[in-house]
């Protein structure tokens, strides 16, 4: 059972768990960034957005996968969701990755820049 430390509570009653600062682990992140679909998510967010619907996202995936890359992330502590009427917002955990790791989001996010500009090895 979450500790109220891991949980927000939502105007709707629903509960979602998410990790303490402390929690958050490196492995854990980095495995979760990994992923091109939630890389593109964790962009999204960064890019200036404060609280984004889970439906604004544009993914090349279904919605159950939607549902689960989103997941993945938030069980890491990258994002934290909460609910508003009926719709989950996510909202990128970016003070406390910060504060747990410092510089690795900024490093993972420009080097998503990078790769995103640069062409693809040549055959």
């Amino acid at each position: 059972m979450p500790t109220s430390e891991q949980t927000v509570a939502v105007t709707s009653g629903r509960r979602l768990a998410h990790p303490s600062v402390a929690e958050i682990r490196l492995e854990t992140v980095l495995h979760a960034l990994a992923d091109p679909v939630r890389l593109t998510i964790v962009r999204e967010l960064a890019g200036g957005h404060a609280d984004m619907a889970c439906i604004a996202f544009d993914l090349p995936v279904s919605k159950s996968t939607t549902t689960h890359h989103f997941k993945v992330l938030r069980e890491a502590g990258v994002i934290r969701q909460h609910y508003e009427g009926t719709s989950r917002m996510s909202r990128l955990r970016e003070d406390d990755l910060e504060a747990r790791f410092p510089g690795l989001l900024a490093a993972v996010l420009e080097g998503a820049r990078r790769s995103a500009r640069s062409p693809g090895p040549a055959a």
